[in-house]
């Protein structure tokens, strides 16, 4: 039995990555998590899946995009080399400590869904992105709040 669908929000700094450059490369890894908690809910994410993408540290910060999960965790690769901003000197191939997975772009939101909008917003005062001190940058939602952004950005409301 095939297990249900979960669905995901996940932040990226638009000095980073774009739901732009997403769009234009189809899939990419989605490298240098280095929480422990954005860590392990990347580790639960399931082929097709599906997740909001959040430009965070953006003006303004919210959600621009869907992507699906393409390919399961795996150990992010950049914790082992040394150099790289991600390397973690304290990892090891036998017993990796960061995972990443693939993921496929699927659409680019018309308009952004502001956090301030998604604050305003009744349904959505339970999600992680909206409290504060819990803001993880992988984080679930619920397959009603998935669909509530997807109707803010169609200008269902306000």
């Amino acid at each position: 039995m095939t297990p249900a669908r979960r669905y995901w929000l996940m932040k990226c700094e638009p000095e980073a990555y774009t739901i732009d450059a997403l769009a234009r490369d189809g899939t990419t890894s989605w490298e240098g998590v280095r929480n422990f908690q954005a860590r392990n809910f990347l580790r639960e994410m399931r082929l097709g899946d599906l997740a909001l993408f959040y430009a965070s540290n953006a003006d303004p910060s919210g959600a621009v995009g869907v992507v699906e999960i393409a390919r399961e965790a795996y150990p992010d690769p950049l914790q082992f080399q040394p150099g790289h901003e991600y390397h973690d000197p304290t990892s090891r191939q036998e017993k990796p400590k960061w995972y990443t997975v693939d993921v496929r772009f699927v659409e680019k939101l018309r308009q952004i869904v502001s956090l301030d909008t998604m604050k305003r917003t009744p349904g959505l005062g339970k999600m992680m992105v909206v409290q504060p001190g819990r803001r993880p940058s992988v984080q679930p939602v619920t397959k009603e709040e998935f669909e509530m952004v997807l109707k803010l950005r169609r200008g269902g409301q306000r």
